[in-house]
């Protein structure tokens, strides 16, 4: 008998370690993989110990070329990975063998991160892990739904076909995220704008009307509007320090209360209520979750699987805590539809439409529907958001910075009518 040491990923994308008595390498490889893991390092327990003692021994000038810097580390960005999908499917459908097509893409890939992660894919293939296990090896770049629709298509032969259906719901994704983004741009320019012209007036442009009003008035109270303003811009000059640290430290509370379970909640079911961005939030989820749901299914994947990656990756608490019911309801022989009825995330019209899916067996194109159509609703309620949000900015732009204006230049209408007509001050 002799002592393996094994680290390895479950399905899910988590690093899981232990050691194993087994006589040899390849029962401990079919031990690691009994328990539903994909082994990624597997190694005698005695070798393993000697080499860290003699690398730690020595200095070896290959570390250097080691050192991750930024913008160098593990991170891939999503279209990357989206053209690394689509090209590979398309390689295995011209009828290119795994391994040779692996190495094709690696020698035109143009990021050095990318390069790195087909070599180590190849690598692992040769060495006897399918392509699901090698995937699974990298959870930073492929999540549990990618690996478990390569396991998926590898099990049932169709790899490339299932390759092909989850680069289409990764552009599909990334066209609605960019969608959401770009609408999102506008507004928080005009509020960074705003913020901008707010400093500069009660920084610079009140002092120096305080100053002129004061040799103006000779003595007499400036209107009181004015004056709110002149000691709202003494006190921001006086504390500004005080104010930083305030703004500073409640961005830090809300980013410790976000990375909570219960923060996380709160702020999403926030963005699903919300009354003008509300909507997009909520067709969006919908979308996510009917796109993801149906991908996995129409890739072979286990109903009780698929729910479980759906409800590690639809990116909102409220709707993974849906899906946890609709997962423990489905795993007692209940139907998916009768939770999705019951939460108040999902319309009635999306439950009606998965149970009929469901009674005519063609839950997987039911869930395409959906997300089809509400893609379309993300991309009305977006514009509709987008014109919505437009003049309300620009009206609150212009009632902040005009009602600083008006309350510089009150004085001076005062100061005219006193010298016209010597009238008293008003309030």
């Amino acid at each position: 008998m002799a002592s393996y040491t094994y680290e390895a990923v479950n399905a899910l994308g988590a690093r899981m370690a232990g050691t194993l008595d087994v006589t040899d390498q390849a029962e401990a490889l079919r031990r690691v993989r009994e328990m539903g893991l994909f082994p990624t390092k597997l190694a005698e327990a005695r070798r393993v110990a000697h080499s860290r003692t003699v690398r730690s021994r020595r200095f070896s000038w290959s570390a250097l070329g080691q050192v991750t810097f930024p913008g160098t580390g593990s991170r891939l960005r999503p279209r990357a990975l989206t053209v690394f999908t689509r090209q590979l499917a398309t390689l295995l459908d011209a009828g290119m063998p795994l391994l040779r097509g692996l190495r094709t893409l690696e020698e035109q890939a143009e990021s050095v991160v990318l390069k790195r992660i087909i070599r180590e894919i190849g690598a692992s293939i040769e060495s006897g892990s399918s392509f699901s296990e090698a995937l699974a090896a990298h959870p930073k770049v492929f999540n549990g739904l990618y690996c478990n629709m390569a396991r998926a298509g590898e099990l049932a032969g169709v790899l490339e076909t299932t390759l092909r259906r989850l680069a289409e719901f990764m552009e599909k994704a990334e066209q609605i995220k960019g969608k959401v983004k770009s609408a999102m741009f506008y507004p928080v320019a005009v509020l960074f704008i705003a913020a901008g012209i707010m400093v500069v007036l009660m920084a610079y442009v009140v002092p120096k009307f305080q100053s002129v009003f004061e040799g103006l008035l000779n003595g007499v109270e400036m209107p009181r509007f004015t004056m709110l303003i002149v000691s709202l811009s003494d006190f921001l000059r006086s504390h500004a320090m005080e104010a930083g640290i305030g703004v500073v430290g409640l961005g830090t509370l809300l980013t410790l209360g976000l990375k909570t379970r219960w923060g996380r909640r709160v702020f999403d079911g926030l963005k699903l209520r919300m009354p003008v961005v509300g909507p997009v939030f909520r067709k969006l989820a919908i979308s996510r979750f009917s796109r993801t749901l149906g991908t996995l299914l129409n890739s072979g994947v286990p109903v009780l699987q698929a729910l479980t990656i759906v409800r590690d990756t639809t990116g909102n608490v409220v709707v993974s805590d849906v899906v946890s019911r609709i997962h423990d309801r489905v795993k007692q022989g209940e139907t998916i539809s009768a939770p999705l009825r019951a939460s108040r995330v999902f319309p009635a019209m999306v439950a009606g439409m998965v149970d009929v899916g469901e009674q005519t067996g063609a839950l997987p194109d039911m869930l395409m529907k959906i997300a089809d159509g509400y893609d379309d609703e993300v991309d009305n309620a977006v514009a509709a958001m987008t014109r919505l949000l437009e003049p309300i900015l620009i009206v609150l732009l212009a009632v902040v910075v005009g009602s600083i204006v008006f309350a510089m230049f009150l004085p001076l209408l005062v100061v005219m009518e006193d010298g016209f007509g010597g009238h008293e001050m008003p309030d």
